[in-house]
């Protein structure tokens, strides 16, 4: 009879224990929509991580790893959803690594998810990523190789978006690979390819008048190509 009472028990609680989740469930649910309607980054944030605990999915995880990189919590993204390749990872997975993986600067490990991304969906936005982030680490071979797929498949109306001043500007993806062009070419020979950096920088410029970068660039290039001459001249 003790025995009988005691699985009694046992059941009832864990139809109360069953019950109560569902309830959470139901409310925390309701939560995530009136943050999500209301914009309140925070609460999407509490109300997803509830969620998460009381019914644990992949699908959980990475919508709050997206929501932290959304709000410029790459750390918070990358401990929630981990850092590792794993080629059973969602779209919104290996996005969330690469771009938080890029913001702190784990440049390397950032590379290897781009390359996923652009594995699984290969367009110009994603080699404009793989080429400026080996133009950066200094690996030039694939540097060019991205640099190459983006000129010949940019479209005209890709932009890319630059924040060098007060005022961001965009220009055609087309004239940001050509930059990048003509960093790869300067670091294969800064003295002998100046002139051929020119020459990309002008050809870009009638690309897209408005870069203001390239202004910049250029009248670097021109400086190091004057102190160039001078100290090439004989001396008396």
């Amino acid at each position: 009879m003790k025995k009988l009472f005691g699985l009694v028990l046992l059941t009832v609680s864990f139809m109360m224990d069953a019950q109560t989740n569902s309830e959470l469930l139901k409310h925390y649910e309701a939560y995530y929509k009136e943050m999500k309607a209301q914009g309140d980054t925070q609460g999407i944030i509490n109300a997803m991580t509830h969620l998460n605990v009381l019914s644990p999915s992949v699908e959980r995880k990475d919508t709050l790893a997206y929501i932290y990189m959304r709000g410029n919590q790459y750390m918070q993204a990358l401990n929630t959803i981990g850092i590792k390749q794993n080629t059973t990872d969602s779209d919104i997975a290996v996005e969330v690594k690469a771009l938080s993986l890029k913001a702190v600067k784990q440049l390397e490990l950032a590379i290897e998810h781009f390359e996923e991304m652009f594995k699984r969906h290969p367009n110009a936005l994603i080699a404009y990523e793989l080429a400026d982030l080996n133009v950066q680490i200094q690996n030039l071979p694939e540097a060019d190789k991205h640099i190459a797929y983006g000129l010949a498949n940019s479209k005209a109306d890709d932009k890319k978006a630059f924040y060098e001043t007060q005022t961001p500007y965009e220009v055609p993806l087309k004239a940001a690979f050509m930059y990048l062009n003509a960093l790869t070419t300067y670091s294969k020979d800064q003295k002998a390819n100046i002139d051929a950096v020119l020459d990309i920088l002008d050809a870009t410029l009638k690309e897209a008048p408005n870069f203001r970068l390239i202004q910049i660039t250029k009248t670097e290039m021109l400086r190091q190509k004057q102190v160039q001459q001078e100290a090439e001249k004989p001396k008396n």
